[in-house]
């Protein structure tokens, strides 16, 4: 016997006829997408979270230490080595005296207490807001220390006599033919070196690279 094309007699089942073919494909085409792993899903929020941790914790760190130390050091030689002969720690060169300071670091600006007061507030406020995009663990740092070093100078600006933005800053370690200052001083004296070589190397708070020609990497 003959068969025609299509009959049931030829027809292959593992072959669809073209009226199958397009319910498979009407089918397929209204099934609902099967949702994204976790993996699939936290891939997009991997790629666009920044590297590395924030440093903010270790910025604080740091500031407190130098806040504290400073204070402590200017607690301690007020109480027993103001209006007394100085101590000589490396013969004439380097001597502990207490000497009230109203102007800047190393007693420049003395008529401007309250200006170099403002000044003050304003470098912890920008240090704050950089903190915000703060990856770097040299940049931490340096911001650290001009953080604790401005607070310990501001403090003695807010809380010394002669009264409130015109305190006076205690400072005690004198070297000879250079400056008298304080440990706050040297903080940020420190903080800022640092920050000079950070920004020589191309270094940005947010642990990015900068190259010449405003490139980053």
């Amino acid at each position: 016997m003959i068969s025609t094309q299509g009959s049931p007699q030829t027809r292959d089942d593992a072959v669809p006829t073209p009226a199958e073919a397009v319910e498979v494909a009407v089918a397929e085409s209204t099934e609902p997408a099967e949702p994204a792993g976790p993996a699939e899903a936290s891939a997009p929020a991997a790629a666009e979270a920044p590297k590395g941790r924030r440093r903010v914790g270790v910025l604080m760190v740091v500031a407190l230490l130098a806040f504290l130390i400073d204070l402590g050091s200017k607690l301690l030689v007020v109480a027993r080595l103001e209006n007394h002969a100085a101590i000589k720690v490396i013969g004439d060169v380097v001597t502990f005296q207490v000497i009230r300071n109203s102007g800047a670091a190393f007693g420049m600006g003395q008529a401007l207490t309250v200006v170099f007061t403002m000044i003050a507030s304003a470098v912890i406020v920008v240090i704050w807001r950089i903190a915000r995009r703060l990856y770097s663990l040299p940049w931490a740092i340096a911001l650290g220390l001009l953080l604790g070093g401005a607070l310990g100078n501001l403090t003695d600006r807010l809380f010394r006599s002669p009264g409130v933005f015109r305190g006076h800053v205690v400072d005690f370690i004198s070297v000879q033919h250079f400056a008298v200052f304080n440990l706050a001083d040297s903080a940020i004296v420190c903080g800022g070196i640092l920050v000079v070589l950070l920004s020589f190397r191309g270094s940005n708070p947010d642990g990015t690279v900068h190259q010449q020609g405003g490139k980053t990497e």
